[in-house]
């Protein structure tokens, strides 16, 4: 099985389309086997689910997400795990061990607001992408 996580210092990075780097997680038998760090390459946010296909994911945990890349994983057939926040690690860990807090629902709908350098989730202008 291979997990992505939007990766950014250690942390799940909280707006998918913006991402500049995927942490890309092997399992097999419930544990982590190993793990690469990769860049986008300034892939937006239609060719970020491309991109996690050719890499054969299966999985996705990130924070903040569009409806439009969430039909485009979905046709993709990697199953997301949105809404989540904190170390990359731990979350693929609880991911694993099925214990995984994410937000089946999850939205991020503020993209009128590109380019302020904020971060998806609460972030002051009355948005909250949770």
């Amino acid at each position: 099985m291979k997990i992505a996580v939007t990766y950014e210092n250690e942390q799940i990075f909280q707006h998918f389309g913006h991402t500049e780097q995927f942490k890309i997680y092997t399992a097999e038998n419930g544990k982590i086997i190993s793990s690469e760090v990769i860049d986008t390459n300034g892939s937006g946010h239609g060719a970020l689910a491309g991109l996690l296909s050719s890499l054969g994911v299966d999985a996705l945990i990130c924070g903040g997400i569009g409806g439009g890349a969430q039909m485009a994983l979905a046709q993709a057939g990697i199953k997301l795990y949105g809404g989540v926040s904190g170390s990359s690690d731990a979350a693929v860990e609880a991911l694993l061990g099925g214990t995984l807090g994410f937000n089946p629902n999850v939205k991020c709908d503020h993209h009128e607001h590109h380019g302020e350098g904020h971060t998806c989730g609460d972030h002051g202008c009355g948005h909250n992408c949770h």
